[in-house]
């Protein structure tokens, strides 16, 4: 679980971004940066008794910079009002499927999947997606996952209004296949950021998305 004082801290960042109020309250971030950190340790050390194919994953390979990138944006705030850890084989900066926590009050959540591949990737996932539609299926249809993650998330901006080239309307998959970025999430409340049962609901959702990550991965390395 969090400390009270790390909540805190998003919240006052939140309403003064801005570099100087964020000097003055270094040692304050530096407390909730360290907080995250061993939270995100521990997910690793529980996750990779799940999931093998972390092995050798560490904290600094899964946490995001809290600097933004504002070269291109319209919003000059310099800083993210939110910590977040991506776990996934090789690291933040891989392409591949994995598991994310964000940690931002009032809009904490966790998710998991493939948030926009490159279309080599894409290609193969819809290739993977079309030729094992049951072993899919399955996976998306699976009690414990619609029951928790209900199914892929479907915002409009990240699904084709049309068939992609190759694949025809009447397709049994289409729904899916029409889909350019591949995400599940569940919100997590307030109260649970300081709960002692966090880590557990979390390491319990991840290891309820397993299978789709497993499946995704498996479409991009072949």
């Amino acid at each position: 679980m969090f400390h009270s004082t790390t909540i805190q801290f998003l919240k006052d960042l939140k309403k003064n971004n801005n570099k100087e109020w964020f000097e003055k309250n270094r040692k304050n971030y530096d407390a909730a940066k360290i907080d995250f950190l061993n939270f995100v340790t521990s997910i690793i050390n529980e996750l990779q008794k799940k999931d093998t194919t972390l092995t050798g994953l560490d904290a600094k390979q899964c946490i995001f910079r809290i600097n933004r990138d504002v070269r291109f944006s319209k919003n000059k705030s310099p800083y993210k009002t939110n910590m977040g850890a991506s776990f996934n084989q090789g690291g933040k900066k891989a392409m591949t499927a994995g598991y994310y926590f964000h940690l931002e009050p009032e809009a904490c959540f966790i998710a998991g999947g493939l948030w926009m591949p490159m279309p080599p990737e894409l290609k193969k996932i819809r290739q993977e997606i079309d030729y094992n539609f049951n072993e899919f299926k399955n996976i998306v249809n699976n009690k414990n996952f619609k029951l928790l993650f209900k199914d892929l998330r479907r915002d409009k901006e990240y699904i084709l209004s049309r068939p992609p080239k190759g694949y025809e309307e009447n397709n049994l998959a289409i729904e899916y296949l029409k889909l350019k970025s591949f995400i599940i999430s569940i919100k997590i409340e307030d109260e649970d950021l300081t709960n002692k049962n966090l880590i557990k609901k979390v390491i319990s959702a991840f290891e309820t998305m397993q299978p789709l990550i497993y499946f995704l991965n498996k479409a991009i390395e072949e």
